[in-house]
């Protein structure tokens, strides 16, 4: 009982803080009563973690690695246990379902799932590479991760935010279809010489971000370097002192002699850096997703206990997928 309320106490010493009035101590004593039988089910089920940057701090607590979608991917193609739990969106736990065919991948809320990855189907995809290949025969299909296995499946390689340009520029090709987000194409776009062909698709939280909005907090903050993620539109990336995926930003918080930041993503990252890098400061220019809010440390209890909901995928779309995201990890390496 002891240990419990000291748990319950030091969560509420770092989560309180980051957002008042929400993490109180009676709610801090649940979430580590849910902490603690989260960590017994993990040792009996032989199961691990993984946790997207966007996800509610309390996530953090449970998780075995906490990572953007590069290094998530990395990390599930390595797992030696016989459960992954993924804490993030429907398609990122398919990522890990695609590389890991013989374990059990479970995600705790089946509407979890993404706007952005909504915005193609592998059906789409198709048709329009043969439009474009009558003008473009040298046309390669460079498909962001954040897109459903059946998509993974049609493309000839992935990429994720942290390595689009390089993925780009590493391929043989001069003409690239890039989907499905139209800002991270764009953002591609001017750092390579090649073509890029852009989807009209894009994430509907980065997309809200105005540059209205960091106009307004570089006046008031002139001090403070401001973080953009590649998902945003081209007039807010104008205004960044970096362009970074989310785990860029955290080593760039880091790494940086400046010891305040404007973090223009996912507000879940904010909680990250004010956990990590706890000496400097974090001012928030984001929005909320509401598909990762989805998950929950109660519904990563309920997955654990029922193991559900559990990643099913057919053997074809799955090996077509493992390939694009083989070698996205080639590329990289």
């Amino acid at each position: 009982m002891e240990a419990l309320a000291n748990l319950a106490e030091e969560l509420h010493h770092k989560l309180a803080p980051m957002h008042p009035g929400y993490y109180d101590l009676d709610t801090c004593r649940h979430l580590a009563q849910v902490v603690e039988q989260i960590r017994a089910l993990k040792a009996k089920r032989n199961a691990v973690i993984l946790a997207h940057n966007y996800q509610r701090p309390e996530i953090f607590e449970v998780a075995d690695f906490i990572g953007d979608s590069l290094e998530l991917a990395r990390k599930a193609a390595g797992v030696e246990a016989d459960v992954i739990v993924f804490c993030g969106v429907h398609f990122m736990a398919e990522t890990a379902k695609i590389l890991n065919p013989k374990k059990t991948v479970l995600l705790p809320d089946l509407r979890a799932g993404c706007s952005l990855a909504d915005s193609v189907t592998a059906e789409e995809i198709v048709e329009r590479r043969k439009e474009l290949q009558a003008v473009y025969p040298d046309l390669a299909v460079v498909a962001y991760v954040n897109t459903t296995a059946a998509v993974k499946a049609v493309v000839d390689v992935c990429c994720t935010s942290s390595n689009a340009v390089t993925i780009v520029n590493r391929l043989p090709n001069q003409h690239i279809l890039f989907v499905p987000d139209q800002h991270l194409g764009e953002y591609v776009q001017q750092h390579t010489e090649k073509t890029i062909l852009t989807w009209n698709g894009s994430c509907y939280v980065h997309h809200q971000i105005t540059p209205e909005n960091i106009v307004r907090i570089k006046q008031a903050l002139p001090h403070a370097r401001v973080l953009v993620h590649p998902e945003c539109r081209a007039d807010v990336i104008a205004l960044a002192d970096a362009v970074l995926s989310t785990s860029g930003m955290v080593e760039y918080a880091r790494r940086s002699e400046a010891t305040e930041f404007v973090v223009v993503t996912e507000c879940g990252l904010s909680d990250r850096l004010f956990l990590e890098v706890p000496e400097k400061t974090f001012y928030k220019a984001c929005k909320l997703c509401q598909f990762m809010k989805m998950i929950t440390l109660d519904r990563t209890l309920w997955s654990l206990e029922t193991m559900q909901h559990e990643i099913v995928l057919e053997e074809e779309v799955r090996q077509g997928a493992e390939r694009s995201l083989r070698r996205m990890l080639e590329l990289t390496a």
